[in-house]
């Protein structure tokens, strides 16, 4: 367990989650394009932190036509008429099948696809999650809902992390670094954030309101960033060579934000 490491991989997830509520402000009728950029750029570091990680064969091809599948869903998601996610879903689905296709075309990465269609899903519909920030953000109360579910996971995951720093205790699992401590406080801690927003805020949201969708969020990531570290210990234990340290520790943040979007997408859907 690396302190400073945990104290890095922390004020990465603040800055994450601090550019994309902000970003979210920018996002109006008509005024849409910096928001996108900011989704773009965040997608083109989850396709890159995550194909180095789980090095998909033919990686180069999967990095390209998922960066290629985040502009078409930037574009679209800013571009139709109505607000949904349906394009981003026929988006999603043929980026999955071209980068099968682009796995298949070379014999020796052939072998390994049946191994790999997990991975390649993953990266595709990752870069796909984050498109449904914008999407929502079209929606009525969607942007005071990206300011609730992504305040709530940025705090979450940073408090996971810091608590780690300081306290990571009891260990999960001696291969995993990281305590059980943080995962719950940062959980709760995003959770009552959120709850502070949602007094703040105009109907509809309430203190309760924002407190449910919040957790959510705030669970789903902070789970996600710890599921992200058991899949590395996974590897190392399969006797993979490690993958790159840049790409490693920035795969959990990114993953929590991409799994907290469609979630805020779902509890704006539900509750609001």
């Amino acid at each position: 367990m690396h302190r400073q490491l945990a104290l890095t991989i922390a004020g990465f997830a603040a800055l994450l989650g601090v550019g994309l509520v902000l970003g979210a402000q920018t996002s109006g009728p008509g005024h849409r394009l910096p928001f996108a950029f900011i989704i773009f750029g965040v997608q083109l570091l989850f396709v890159l932190a995550w194909t180095m990680a789980m090095r998909p064969p033919a990686l180069l091809v999967v990095a390209g036509i998922s960066a290629v599948v985040a502009a078409l869903v930037d574009i679209a998601a800013v571009q139709t008429d109505v607000a949904g996610l349906a394009p981003l879903g026929y988006l999603a689905a043929g980026g999955f099948l071209a980068a099968v296709l682009g796995q298949l075309v070379r014999r020796v990465d052939r072998i390994r696809v049946t191994d790999s269609l997990g991975a390649t899903l993953l990266i595709v519909v990752g870069v796909v999650a984050f498109g449904t920030l914008i999407v929502l953000s079209r929606i009525p109360a969607g942007t005071q809902a990206i300011t609730v579910c992504l305040t709530a996971s940025g705090v979450a995951l940073t408090v996971a992390r810091l608590t780690d720093a300081v306290l990571p205790w009891p260990r999960l699992a001696p291969q995993v670094p990281r305590g059980a401590a943080g995962v719950v406080a940062g959980a709760m801690v995003g959770t009552l954030t959120s709850a502070l927003l949602g007094s703040y805020l105009v109907a509809p949201f309430t203190p309760t309101r924002a407190a449910v969708i919040g957790l959510v969020a705030a669970v789903t990531a902070v789970l996600s960033d710890l599921a992200v570290g058991y899949a590395e210990a996974g590897r190392l234990m399969a006797g993979e060579p490690p993958t790159m340290w840049v790409a490693r520790h920035m795969q959990g943040p990114l993953g929590g934000f991409a799994l907290a979007a469609p979630a805020a997408y779902a509890m704006c859907m539900l509750f609001l």
